[in-house]
Formats: C-alpha cells, structure tokens, sequence
C-alpha cells in the first residue's frame, strides 16, 4: 500500500515563506516522479512543481522564481519551498508520486496525498 503524507502547510501573511514536505511510504514503491498541485475552491487542480529522481525539475507559470522543489531520494521525501506568498496561492497543496517519468498533468500520476491547506492572508 503506497502512502503519501503531506505536512507543513497553515496561515501565513503575504510576502511570508512555507516549506511542504510529502513523504512517500510502501514497502516496494520508489518514486521516480513526486510532483506538487493546488486545488483553489472553485477551481481546477493546478500544476505547481514536479522532481525526477534524477534532479529534473519543472513549475507552473505562476510559481517560477518563487518556490523551489527537491528531495531527498533516500528518505523517500519531496520538499516544496515557497517563497513571497501571494494570496492567490491560497489552496489545498496535494503531493502526487509514480514510480515512473510523470509530467504536468494529473493523470500522469497514480499516487496521491490527502493534502495540506496553505492560507496566505493579504
């Protein structure tokens, strides 16, 4: 059974900093692809972030230059730090995880965190 648990998420004031983490667990499962989406209400799930285990890196348009991805592939563990909190960025930050190369889109992915709320205040 594959697990990802996400944490770090809460209410921060714009211009503030957040770092999510996403820890992936199963007994066989390695994950090549951990990537990171937001769901805003309303809203469709978005791309944010995506890592290969061989350090590829890949954002969304509205987080380049502001948040940072990477990992510790021994751990099993994703990071998502964001940098100069907009309240635009307000939602539900999911982490997705395959154990092979995924991409932007969600249905790439076949693992999936419950979520972590991250509220930025104005």
């Amino acid at each position: 059974q594959v697990q990802l648990v996400e944490s770090g998420g809460g209410l921060v004031q714009a211009g503030g900093s957040l770092r999510l983490s996403c820890a992936a667990s199963g007994r066989t499962f390695s994950p090549y692809t951990m990537g990171w989406f937001r769901q805003a209400p309303g809203k469709e799930r978005e791309f944010v972030a995506l890592i290969r285990r061989s350090g590829y890196t890949d954002y969304g348009d509205s987080v380049k230059g502001r948040f940072t991805i990477s990992r510790d592939n021994a751990k099993n563990t994703a990071y998502l730090q964001m940098n100069s909190l907009k309240p635009e960025d307000t939602a539900v930050y999911y982490c997705a995880a395959k154990s092979a190369v995924a991409y932007s889109s969600t249905y790439t992915y076949d693992y999936w965190g419950q979520g972590t709320q991250v509220t930025v205040s104005s």
